[in-house]
């Protein structure tokens, strides 16, 4: 695929060169992005067309990858595709990466219509780039946009899309271990309509980021602020799709939980503390028993929770390893409990950014609750945390072959 890609470039420019332009969405830098007047009602990777920038930055002039910080730094090319309710999805492009320019009253921008993915693309011992179980991030995004009232796509084009935006920017993959190519799918309104409505123009994009280790320490433990007063998702609400509205007002209680000296929020619902997230992770508990027996634990998929791909992952790969898992309500006295018999054996967060993060400690009304993180220094983690990460990390980078990992 990615071979074709760069054979292919030429025809394309030469279509686009040819093609009827009859609308345009200006843009802040000088590359101005185009839009065919063909439409279809989901649209299709066959009518792709490419207008590739004319300098594309040196490879010495980016970030080293032991300097990238998650998520400033871009690469050179972007896919979108509007959609627009009278014709349909227009023909898809992929153009040189700038800003956007839409219009001040665009919905997405008052009413948070909006929502995105988050997901990465390796490279392997043989230099191939590869996607890690692309097709349930096309699902969930599906899911999302028809929660805002977005229109509909094909989930095989979208993963197309992907793989024509990731193919052709195959050389920004730091092809080292811990580090990737971060994808970031968003659809936007961009309906110039200040009533709250159902948008009747649309725009999806696809941008991509170089990124190493999402925590700057690493693979190290965190400590979590279980803080009632703020709440992530509530039942019949969103807190199952990934839209923007569910991340914004995070930031404000993330940020008092960094000024106290922790981490991550350790999100729950309700008068009786019910666990949810923690951060923008999923979260799970390792525990024993009184009988002795091991359970890992996750909430379940209730509507508040989002259904994360690392999340199912963890619990899939648990199973093959003969360990009992359970997705099901948590409370926060029964964690309490746990802890203070010594009984939560390990704990630790999972989602596409971080992977695996084990958590060390949980501070929850005026006490701190200690989880063990292993006896070996170097690495503070337990022992299911450790063998998740490098049985996830070994799938994705291409080193055990799986169905999970595919390339281009």
């Amino acid at each position: 695929f990615i071979s074709n890609m760069f054979s292919i470039r030429s025809a394309f420019s030469s279509a686009l060169a040819r093609a009827p332009l009859t609308r345009t969405i200006a843009r802040t830098t000088p590359n101005k992005q185009t839009f065919s007047s063909a439409v279809t009602s989901h649209f299709k990777m066959e009518d792709l067309q490419m207008n590739l920038t004319k300098t594309p930055t040196p490879v010495q002039a980016r970030t080293k990858p032991e300097n990238l910080l998650f998520g400033q730094e871009f690469t050179d090319h972007m896919f979108q595709v509007e959609w627009n309710k009278s014709s349909g999805w227009q023909h898809p492009e992929i153009v040189p990466y700038g800003d956007l320019s839409i219009s001040p009253a665009a919905s997405s921008l008052h009413y948070a219509i909006q929502c995105f993915e988050g997901m990465k693309a390796y490279v392997d011992k043989d230099n191939n780039a590869r996607l890690f179980r692309p097709h349930m991030n096309a699902q969930r995004m599906l899911k999302s946009c028809r929660r805002i009232a977005l229109p509909d796509f094909e989930p095989d084009e979208w993963v197309k899309a992907v793989k024509a935006i990731v193919g052709l920017e195959k050389d920004w993959i730091p092809n080292k271990t811990g580090y990737s190519l971060y994808i970031r799918p968003t659809a936007i309104s961009i309906d110039r309509n200040l009533g709250v409505a159902t948008p009747s123009r649309a725009l999806f994009y696809i941008i991509l980021s170089p990124v190493g280790p999402y925590y700057p320490t690493g693979f190290a433990p965190v400590k979590l602020f279980a803080n009632p007063d703020y709440i992530r998702a509530f039942p019949g609400g969103t807190g199952d799709s990934k839209i923007g509205a569910n991340y914004g007002p995070t930031i404000h209680p993330a940020k008092l939980a960094t000024e106290a000296g922790f981490q991550q929020v350790l999100w729950t619902i309700g008068e009786e503390h019910q666990v949810a997230e923690v951060g923008t992770m999923n979260l799970f508990f390792r525990l024993r028993h009184k009988d002795g027996s091991e359970e890992l634990v996750t909430p379940k998929l209730d509507g508040t929770i989002l259904p994360g791909v690392t999340r199912d992952s963890v619990i899939t790969l648990a199973k093959e390893w003969g360990l009992k898992v359970s997705e099901r309500d948590i409370l926060m006295k029964e964690v309490v409990e746990f802890a203070d018999r010594g009984d939560i054996i390990e704990s630790f967060g999972s989602g596409t950014a971080a992977v695996i993060s084990p958590v060390e400690s949980i501070f929850f009304q005026g006490k701190n609750y200690e989880i063990p993180v292993g006896n070996d220094p170097k690495i503070r983690a337990g022992e299911l945390s450790v063998k998740m990460l490098d049985t996830l990390q070994d799938i994705q980078y291409g080193n055990i072959e799986h169905e999970w990992s595919g390339k281009l």
